[in-house]
């Protein structure tokens, strides 16, 4: 959340959807050789919507790297507060991932 975000596709067909506060949203489709940009302070998810792996490089104009994922604001909720306000087992959540995973190639 704290730096503007650029890709580059090396190889597949991806979709990729933005959005910020105030209902703002937009849908893009990259192929191998497009350029994606995520402002700083929206967020965003890449689907893969092709037959083969999507491969993409990531640049950020700042040196400190922050996120806010999913994966980490379940871990950082009670499995109670959870299961309540998804209408959900309080089980479901015992096997959810509490770290996140960032890879760096």
């Amino acid at each position: 959340p704290n730096a503007d975000e650029w890709q580059y596709y090396i190889s597949g067909r991806a979709r990729m959807t933005v959005f910020g506060s105030h209902g703002r949203v937009r849908t893009d489709e990259f192929n191998a050789g497009d350029v994606g940009y995520v402002p700083q302070g929206y967020g965003h998810y890449i689907e893969n919507i092709g037959n083969e792996d999507v491969e993409l490089l990531i640049a950020l104009n700042n040196g400190s790297y922050e996120s806010i994922s999913l994966a980490d604001w379940i871990g950082a909720n009670p499995h109670l507060l959870l299961a309540t306000n998804f209408e959900v087992p309080e089980n479901t959540f015992k096997d959810f991932q509490t770290r996140n995973r960032f890879l760096v190639g």
